[in-house]
């Protein structure tokens, strides 16, 4: 199940796709480029969630044997 930063950098990647559109549509180039800034971070955060979840897991399957 994916956590919070995963969610989050999922909608920061949306929100800069749409201001890449809309900064296209508009003329607006500094929007855009914001918008592929907005994406890129929204990567990284995904990227660090789903890094985080994996560790968390990985842990408590070290737990689990543990206490076996």
């Amino acid at each position: 199940m994916p956590n919070k930063d995963e969610i989050a950098g999922k909608v920061d990647q949306m929100k800069g796709k749409v201001k890449q559109v809309v900064g296209d549509v508009t003329d607006d180039p500094q929007l855009h480029d914001e918008g592929v800034a907005d994406e890129a971070g929204g990567e990284l955060r995904e990227g660090f969630g789903s890094v985080k979840r994996k560790v968390g897991e990985a842990v408590k399957d070290l737990g689990d044997r543990i206490k076996r």
